[in-house]
């Protein structure tokens, strides 16, 4: 959760900082609060609600991810992705707050349009040309190993109270992060 405090300012905004292959592609979930933030959340509510949503919860995000990222580095416009972004952040820190355990298709709907929307930025924010590849690669490997950090803390922590605790901190994060940046843009 540090790392989340100590990422950079603000929301990640499509159209910022510069994106050219795979480093860039690395460090854009990284460097955005609310793209970390959703990231390990993930991680953390399949690691406690357990079972098939170990694997397929974030498997589904990162599946809608691409497809997201597709449709934005293909400059499809979509309206409110801002708000989507911080809404699935809020969501993803009040399911794990909650304990909820979802079935889990209820789970892969909800994160597959959390991807979608977080993928959207990243594609949004993709270099143009043969780079893309490096950089969807690049992005999809940064995803999956904070969702693996979620799950792994999850796991560890094995009190279902603390991981409960640490979806507060998200959920409180975003607002925190929402009421310092002015709103959205």
């Amino acid at each position: 959760m540090a790392a989340i405090l100590a990422a950079a300012p603000a929301l990640a905004h499509t159209g910022d900082g510069e994106t050219a292959g795979f480093v860039s592609g690395l460090l854009h979930p990284l460097a955005g609060r609310d793209h970390l933030a959703a990231m390990v959340a993930i991680g953390l509510w399949a690691g406690l609600a357990g079972g098939q949503r170990v694997w397929a919860w974030p498997g589904s995000f990162v599946a809608s991810m691409l497809l997201g990222a597709l449709m934005g580095w293909q400059a499809v416009t979509l309206d409110g992705v801002e708000i989507a972004l911080a809404a699935s952040v809020l969501a993803l820190g009040l399911l794990v707050a909650s304990g909820s355990r979802a079935p889990v298709a209820l789970g892969l709907a909800l994160i597959a349009a959390f991807g979608f929307a977080q993928g959207y930025a990243h594609g949004a924010e993709a270099p143009a040309g043969g780079a893309w590849l490096t950089y969807a690669a690049s992005f999809v490997l940064a995803t999956a190993a904070l969702h693996a950090a979620g799950l792994a803390l999850a796991l560890a922590l094995r009190r279902p109270l603390l991981v409960r605790g640490l979806g507060v901190v998200v959920a409180a994060f975003v607002l925190v992060l929402l009421a310092t940046a002015g709103g959205l843009a």
